[in-house]
C-alpha cells in the first residue's frame, strides 16, 4: 500500500489533519476508552508522540552512517509514561505536541533520496529498508486511528471523522 517516500509523507500529512480534527471533540469524547479497560483517545494520540521523537532523534540521524543505531527505549515503560502524561495534559497540548513532532518527522524524511529509501540497514539482526520501517509505522498509526474512529462512532462524534 505504501510503496515510496511520497506515500509515507502523504500519510503523515493526513495523520496531522486527522489528529488536528480531534480538537473538536468534547472532553468526554477525548477521554473515552476505545474499549472497557483500554486506553482513551487521549492516551492513544499521546503515545504516538514519543515514538515519533525517538525515530526522529535516535533512528534517522544514524541511518546510513558507520555508527550503530541506539538501543530503543523500553516499550511498556515509554507507553505507560506517555499514557500518564496524556491523562493529565490538556487535549490541546496533546494534539499540538503530536502535530509538531509529526511535522518534524515528516520534514526529516524529505532529504532521503529514492536509493536510500530502498537501501537496507539493520536494527539489531533485522534487516530493513526505510520503506519497510516506515510502512510498519504507518500500519501502527492506521490501527490506532481505526480504533479511534470506531469508538467515536459509538459516542456520536461522527461529523468530523474522515478516512485516513
Amino acid at each position: 500500500m505504501y510503496h515510496d517516500k511520497n506515500q509515507i509523507i502523504s500519510h503523515y500529512e493526513k495523520s496531522i489533519a486527522f489528529v488536528g480534527n480531534l480538537v473538536s471533540l468534547t472532553e468526554e469524547q477525548w477521554r473515552t476508552p476505545i474499549e472497557p479497560g483500554k486506553w482513551t483517545v487521549a492516551e492513544i494520540i499521546g503515545h504516538l508522540t514519543p515514538w515519533d521523537e525517538f525515530v526522529l532523534n535516535q533512528r534517522l540521524p544514524f541511518l546510513f552512517t558507520e555508527e550503530s543505531l541506539p538501543k530503543g527505549p523500553p516499550v511498556e515503560e515509554t507507553n505507560a509514561s506517555a499514557s500518564r502524561n496524556s491523562r493529565v495534559q490538556s487535549k490541546e497540548a496533546t494534539i499540538t505536541n503530536f502535530i509538531n513532532q509529526r511535522h518534524q518527522l515528516m520534514n526529516a524524511l524529505h532529504p532521503f533520496d529514492d536509493k536510500q529509501w530502498q537501501q537496507p540497514f539493520k536494527i539489531g539482526t533485522t534487516e530493513l529498508t526505510l520503506h519497510g520501517y516506515f510502512a510498519s509505522l504507518v500500519d501502527h498509526d492506521l490501527h490506532h486511528f481505526s480504533q479511534i474512529q470506531n469508538v467515536l462512532k459509538n459516542v456520536e462524534a461522527v461529523k468530523w471523522i474522515s478516512s485516513i
